[in-house]
């Protein structure tokens, strides 16, 4: 039996529950409380919904158990190896990297990695990937050219914004021991430069690669410290700067509503909402100060992605046609926000609407989010379980596009 079954039934008992009590007060079915406390695999929304029921913290339930056997060979083993050996060179007892004898061109360098920064957001990750293991081995080259002075500041300015870009593409391809490697060393040369919003841009995407870890606790923790730092005064901050700052708060709450402290979560939305009123309008500013559009339209996404964590399907539907801020015809006078937030709004709006059976509406939300970015569906743990659900309500034979889509995304059922 795994620590996080023995966790779950130990607080169980401590409330003097029933497996049926568990079932009764979670909405969760007896089977499934039974798998938990068998240890079987379980979803994190799952443990979310055990935590509530039982008064804790997700993280109280979560352990580290022995690792799962490897069933079958991880093809990004080789499809980055490339990408893997640029971040993480062997090592021996002697120094075997030779700097380059001609001088770089951080300014054409940093274009480049500007350029791959679109190509991510456009979800074009093969051709990502396919120049990520260069961009990191010119950036340490003009590190190690460059050793002082103005120019190894500027240097290691640009190395941190292609490391941000390397560690952000990794986390989205759930490879988190190499996004871990190149944020690190995006956040550290980014404060070695002296830059605490490059550096606070880099934390933001650490905390994102904590909250896909289940780390809830470090990324919460992390997110607000980090925001405490760099608190603005906003009635003369930039727009950068309250960009920053609110994403962190966005950050910490997506980690505390995560950890079943919603309590907290609404208190650090209200600081990134005071910090998106500031604002005014979606800001995207510099890609590498905090990588995303930010302002009252991401800041009412995240609100409806609190009411989806908590399990409240109708009140998530009530938000996206009652919010007018969330409402394109809003955006003239809002701004736009970025594909992948809305996106992810829309996969939220698909999961209520497989919750409260209108698998219609869910289907439709799909498919409009397929249809604009075709690649990012397929990296989506939430698309995946929506068709789950859809397939697993579904009563009659399934249609032509529910097939078609389970297929695409490789769901079985």
């Amino acid at each position: 039996m795994t620590e996080t079954a023995d966790n779950v039934k130990k607080h169980r008992r401590r409330k003097g529950w029933s497996q049926e009590d568990l079932s009764e007060h979670s909405g969760l079915s007896i089977g499934t409380v039974r798998n938990l406390e068998q240890g079987r695999t379980v979803r994190m929304e799952t443990l979310h919904t055990v935590a509530r029921a039982l008064g804790v913290r997700t993280s109280v339930l979560m352990a580290s158990d022995e690792p799962e056997p490897v069933r079958r060979d991880d093809p990004n083993r080789l499809n980055l190896r490339d990408l893997r050996t640029a971040l993480t060179p062997p090592v021996g007892l002697t120094d075997t990297a030779r700097p380059t004898e001609d001088e770089p061109n951080l300014r054409s360098f940093r274009r480049t990695v500007y350029d791959g920064a679109m190509l991510y957001h456009s979800d074009s990750y093969r051709s990502v990937a396919s120049q990520l293991p260069a961009l990191v081995r010119d950036a340490n080259d003009a590190v190690a050219y460059f050793d002082s002075g103005e120019e190894h500041r500027q240097a290691l300015l640009a190395r941190a914004e292609a490391m941000q870009l390397a560690g952000r593409y990794l986390t989205q391809v759930r490879q988190y021991d190499l996004a871990y490697t190149a944020l690190s060393r995006a956040v550290t040369d980014a404060r070695d430069a002296g830059d605490r919003l490059t550096a606070a841009s880099g934390v933001v995407g650490m905390c994102w690669l904590l909250l896909r870890q289940g780390r809830f606790d470090e990324a919460e923790q992390l997110a607000a410290a980090t925001a405490d730092q760099i608190e603005p005064a906003l009635s003369k901050a930039s727009p950068d700067e309250c960009a920053a700052w609110g994403w962190l708060m966005l950050r910490a709450s997506a980690a505390a509503m995560r950890n079943n402290r919603p309590s907290e979560a609404r208190e650090y939305r209200r600081v990134a909402s005071a910090a998106a009123a500031a604002v005014g309008q979606e800001h995207t500013g510099s890609y590498f100060r905090h990588w995303t559009t930010f302002g009252p339209v991401t800041v009412g996404m995240k609100q409806v992605e609190d009411a989806m964590i908590l399990g409240d399907s109708r009140t998530v539907i009530r938000l996206s046609t009652e919010d007018n801020t969330l409402s394109p015809k809003a955006w003239k006078r809002l701004g736009r926000p970025s594909d992948d937030n809305w996106n992810r709004h829309r996969l939220d709006v698909a999961r209520a609407h497989a919750r409260t059976r209108d698998l219609t509406l869910a289907m439709d939300e799909l498919k409009e989010v397929r249809r604009s970015s075709p690649e990012w569906i397929k990296h989506q743990a939430m698309a995946v379980e929506t068709m789950e659900e859809i397939l697993r309500r579904r009563k009659r034979t399934l249609t032509s596009d529910m097939r078609e889509m389970a297929s695409y995304l490789g769901v079985v059922g």
